[in-house]
């Protein structure tokens, strides 16, 4: 099943993609998709709606993020061995762990503002995770059982801030419009392995970015279980697990976005976005 929410920013109606890749409205049926949607019980719930009955929603509407009442963005750095070659950095022994603020998520197709002075801001295509039961010291042989769906992520960075300003990514990881999640989110049974996803990034019509989640270092399994290990984590919660290699960063000479550039991406099953690039305003 493919849940979005539609509309105005911080108006956004619960619906859902049918067979037909037309969108359908689901306010009649929840109030919204967040932390108490996300349950397995509630998606079975879902499951059981006659989809054809469902008011169809028009054309061009806006897709939001498509879960709300996020309580943490969490993301793992250094997840694909050729991206950690590429930024000149060793493999990791263990997943790196860091935060994006949860004011950095917006539409999968809402523009992405640049930082006020930025000059390095950077593009990464990513798989999300979101919980749907609360995870606590979990097994990785069970950490699956704890995940509600899959989504598209650009987890866009500021790389001045995130490396030259003092330590911390958190710094370069957070600035509004940073978090596009979406188009929807793809719920578990849908996604059998999330270990055999092409994954792809598009700037401005030319293709920087092109993996697979299979070259992943540590799992979604393993992310799971190892982030349960420090943190309770909660139905809502997103974890963006790395990028493949092809980031501006890498690039020789290096190339970062600028005002009118444009980004398309997608991950196999799971939908595309696109984002146009725009100048910094309060």
């Amino acid at each position: 099943m493919k849940l979005v929410r539609y509309g105005n920013p911080g108006k956004e109606k619960p619906g859902l993609i049918d067979a037909d890749g037309k969108l359908r409205d689901l306010s009649a049926v929840i109030k919204d998709i967040g932390p108490d949607q996300l349950s397995d019980v509630a998606i079975a719930k879902l499951q059981k709606v006659k989809v054809e009955k469902l008011p169809l929603v028009k054309e061009k509407t806006r897709l939001g993020s498509p879960v709300c009442g996020v309580g943490k963005f969490i993301a793992i750095g250094l997840n694909y061995a050729d991206h950690a070659a590429e930024s000149g950095l060793a493999i990791p022994q263990e997943p790196i762990v860091f935060m994006k603020a949860t004011t950095c998520i917006q539409g999968p197709n809402d523009s992405v503002m640049l930082p006020k002075g930025s000059v390095k801001s950077d593009w990464e295509v990513e798989l999300g995770v979101v919980i749907g039961t609360k995870a606590r010291y979990v097994s990785q042989k069970e950490a699956l059982n704890f995940v509600a769906g899959y989504c598209t992520v650009n987890d866009l960075s500021e790389r001045e801030y995130q490396i030259e300003r003092g330590g911390t990514w958190d710094k370069g990881k957070g600035c509004d419009t940073f978090g596009p999640l979406g188009p929807w989110l793809v719920t578990r049974d849908e996604v059998p392995n999330p270990q055999k996803l092409s994954m792809w990034l598009d700037l401005n019509g030319q293709r920087v970015q092109t993996g697979s989640t299979k070259t992943m270092i540590f799992s979604v399994a393993k992310i799971v279980s190892y982030v349960s290990q420090f943190m309770t984590l909660m139905p809502g919660d997103v974890i963006t697990t790395g990028t493949p290699p092809g980031v501006g960063m890498g690039m020789k000479p290096q190339r970062y976005l600028k005002k009118g550039d444009v980004m398309t991406l997608g991950i196999e099953g799971l939908g595309e976005q696109r984002q146009e690039v725009v100048s910094f305003k309060l």
